[in-house]
């Protein structure tokens, strides 16, 4: 789960990580309000679930209360579209408004699960202010990498090794560590799956400040932390994520034209892969998991086709826990309910395989059955381009 950069940011200061100060609306006229609270030039920062805001317009720089409020006319209500947002953009409703800063520096640090050590690293760079994957492919050799064990915690002498290489002021290594571990247990205690702060600066009056501040949070943990759930934002995420989520459905929309329906992470990834391999892209990540009833198929079914981008649909289900048979006849329920009109693939393979393939030829439907994976995403692409 995201969460604005201003939740992030008040989560953030309960840790003990200092933040410039601010306030969050969503009217100009409580803008102006909000900076002449903070008394002096501010910041005016849309806020949505995507990077890039300045460069897309949505951060302004206002050096009153009306020129505050003029400014936030001009982004709430904006679609802004940056790198990460695609071309349709996101509406922004809401502005934070923030002391604007004096900066000296500005540097990087962030914490991720790396699953290869079975660890937590922190990743710092003096490289602050821009995007770390391309400081991290352009000069490597700036990105510093501190492993963590997570049955011991983060180390003082980690923390201080960070800090020193990160060569900050004398004066502030001893809070540039503090924060370090401030940071490592709001990783830790919130179950976080992302905590980032680019730009962390050093201001030109000698301030450490999470100038920018970005979260991401297990969704699988979130039943221990109802007050972190409750920051969820539905404006930001995509409506047809939110019905599957409600249908206990893992599905992420795409931008190609072969819809996916398949039982399992690694076999989704794996079915499309070899959709791009035969020269077309998938529309869609969607697991059914291992209890694929009628029901789930159904409510798939409907996910699926409601992206008028879907032009066929491969269903490709693998039986070891759930039986082929008991899917076939979903499938079979689901298209007679729901009247579908794109082509659909299918491959069964696994327990009682057989018999769903007798299913599916006596269903009075027409189903175009796949050999192998293979040969499924072959005639998927081919019936999806025509």
């Amino acid at each position: 789960m995201k969460i604005h950069e201003y939740q992030a940011k008040d989560l953030m200061s309960k840790f003990g990580i200092p933040v410039p100060q601010g306030r969050t609306v969503d009217k100009p006229e409580n803008a102006a309000k909000a900076a002449a609270e903070i008394g002096k030039r501010v910041a005016v920062k849309a806020q949505i679930h995507a990077g890039g805001r300045g460069k897309g317009g949505g951060i302004k720089l206002a050096d009153s209360a009306e020129e505050t409020k003029s400014k936030s006319d001009e982004i709430i209500g904006m679609t802004l579209v940056t790198h990460q947002t695609g071309p349709q953009g996101k509406l922004v409703q809401k502005v934070l408004v923030e002391e604007a800063l004096e900066i000296e520096k500005e540097l990087y640090v962030g914490m991720v699960i790396d699953r290869e050590t079975s660890s937590i690293v922190l990743i710092a760079s003096e490289e602050g202010g821009v995007e770390i994957e391309v400081v991290a492919a352009e000069s490597p050799e700036k990105i510093l990498k501190e492993f963590i064990d997570p049955r011991v915690g983060m180390q003082s002498f980690q923390a201080r090794k960070v800090a020193f290489r990160l060569n900050l002021p004398k004066e502030l290594i001893r809070e540039g560590t503090k924060l370090l571990f401030n940071l490592y247990r709001l990783f830790v205690e919130c179950d976080a799956s992302l905590a980032e702060i680019n730009p962390l600066v050093i201001t030109k009056d000698g301030r450490l400040l999470a100038a920018d501040a970005k979260v991401n949070f297990d969704d699988n943990a979130l039943y221990r932390h109802e007050d972190i759930a409750a920051l969820r934002d539905l404006n930001e995420e995509e409506p047809t994520e939110i019905e599957a989520s409600k249908n206990h459905l893992s599905y992420v929309k795409l931008d190609g034209n072969v819809g996916c329906m398949v039982n399992g992470a690694g076999l989704a990834m794996a079915t499309m892969d070899i959709i791009q391999l035969h020269g077309s892209m998938p529309a869609n990540f969607l697991d059914v998991g291992g209890a694929a009833s009628s029901e789930r198929v159904e409510q798939a079914f409907r996910i699926l086709l409601s992206d008028k981008n879907v032009k066929a649909v491969l269903i490709n289900i693998f039986g070891g826990i759930v039986r082929c048979d008991r899917v076939a006849t979903g499938v079979v329920e689901a298209a007679k309910r729901l009247d579908i009109k794109v082509p659909i693939v299918v491959r069964l393979a696994g327990t009682n395989c057989e018999l769903a393939g007798e299913i599916l030829n006596k269903s009075g439907l027409t189903f175009m059955v796949a050999d192998d994976l293979g040969d499924a995403a072959k005639k998927a692409v081919e019936v999806a381009q025509g």
